[in-house]
């Protein structure tokens, strides 16, 4: 069963949410953070957060500024921003009585958690899909405008038939994003999840991930999954390992 959740930005704008609640005994609770553009309705998102519930662990995933069903302007938005937000999104969570010990991140998404976790006291674990070492890998997807955006300040940016603003403040802000130091001090369980064939956030994102981090780290690989997790149970195989994998850190999870 989802609930459909609105909780306030750290920038003002209401972020819309659902709440796929735990089916069965609940085991406890967790936030999932959406790729770059892609929402919370996403295949990786939905699916992952979905079969989660199933195994008993509830998870709030959520739009962000100006996508899907939230307020706001997504040109307002940056890799702080959607860091701040996650966080955000994990008090809200602790203000209703269910305090989240898991953070999941898929791509862009899974490069924001690992910041994240260091702003929320109440996560335990960390899991990353197919995750950027360095976030500013986003920018193969609109290289061709970036002259563009420095020199006039913004452009417009097509996503999915729809125009998004891409502004410079979003280039300069993920080009100063710099994860060694918080992958190395996160002092959080981690797993990283990744697809050796995955063409769009290579396997070698996941090596730097993993030689940064520090103890307790895990690795699987995704074997033949894309990057998006479109195909059949790609997302739901990772969310069953997720599932097994944070049971430890559920521990007396209200």
């Amino acid at each position: 069963m989802a609930e459909r959740v609105w909780f306030p930005s750290t920038s003002g704008p209401r972020l819309a949410g659902l709440v796929d609640h735990p089916e069965g005994q609940v085991r406890g609770w967790g936030v999932f953070s959406h790729g770059f553009t892609l929402g919370k309705d996403s295949p990786a998102a939905s699916r992952i957060c979905k079969q989660l519930a199933r195994e008993g662990i509830g998870m709030l995933r959520f739009d962000n500024l100006g996508l899907g069903g939230s307020e706001g302007d997504w040109g307002d938005g940056s890799f702080s921003h959607k860091v701040a937000d996650t966080a955000q999104a994990v008090r809200f969570m602790n203000d209703t009585g269910h305090d989240v010990r898991l953070l999941v991140g898929h791509s862009f998404g899974g490069a924001a958690v690992l910041a994240a976790a260091h702003e929320v006291d109440s996560v335990l674990a960390v899991a990353s899909v197919g995750a950027p070492y360095e976030p500013s890998h986003v920018e193969h997807n609109y290289d061709a405008l970036m002259e563009r955006i420095m020199g006039e300040g913004e452009a417009p940016f097509l996503v999915g038939g729809k125009a998004l603003t891409l502004r410079r403040h979003f280039i300069e802000d993920v080009r100063a994003a710099d994860l060694h130091d918080q992958i190395r001090t996160l002092r959080r369980a981690l797993l990283v999840m990744h697809s050796p064939t995955d063409n769009t956030v290579g396997i070698r994102n996941a090596s730097e991930i993993f030689r940064a981090a520090r103890h307790p780290r895990s690795f699987v690989s995704l074997e033949g999954a894309d990057h998006l997790l479109t195909g059949r149970d790609q997302a739901g195989r990772a969310a069953r390992i997720i599932s097994a994998w944070v049971d430890p850190y559920l521990a007396g999870a209200t």
